[in-house]
């Protein structure tokens, strides 16, 4: 199972390293820039990057759903009890499927989100905002955890005592 938790977790992180920095990348690089071209060109450049990215948006919510779940499922063991660990984990979880949803309404077709699409730059920012607070709530969840949970440590006691 080791060398699944492995390519898990890489394929989590490189995937937030890919939207993250895409993201990052499009709010304050490219759509600043793209001010500066005539309506013509900056509809025609936004077609094509969005027609580009919502690619990257869907398999990356995929892959992100996947490997979340795994490395959730098999952290929450370790956590049994751990009420804060909970806590920041479904807080986490939360802020991510925000996240999924403001992504796929920027590169969706629905009318009714038009309005969203229309306010990208804002939308673009919130989403960077809020995958700031989830890479906070990890690193500190990660550091954390390297002081053993209260089970594990009835565990790893009991279990050198026998």
């Amino acid at each position: 199972m080791e060398s699944i938790d492995i390519v898990s977790r890489i394929v989590h992180v490189s995937t937030a390293i890919v939207l993250v920095g895409g993201t990052v990348f499009t709010a304050f690089v490219l759509l600043p820039s793209a001010k500066q071209l005539s309506q013509e060109s900056h509809d025609l450049l936004a077609s094509e990057i969005k027609g580009r990215w919502k690619k990257y948006v869907y398999v990356g919510i995929l892959l992100f759903l996947v490997s979340g779940f795994y490395n959730y499922f098999r952290a929450t063991g370790l956590h049994k009890g751990d009420g804060l660990y909970h806590g920041l984990i479904g807080t986490k979880m939360l802020l991510a499927f925000a996240i999924f949803f403001i992504a796929s309404a920027l590169v969706g077709r629905s009318a009714k989100l038009q309005a969203m699409r229309d306010n990208r730059a804002f939308w673009l920012k919130t989403i960077v905002l809020m995958a700031a607070v989830i890479v906070a709530i990890s690193g500190f969840v990660k550091v954390r955890s390297s002081a053993v949970p209260p089970n594990v440590v009835s565990m790893s006691t009991s279990a050198s005592d026998g």
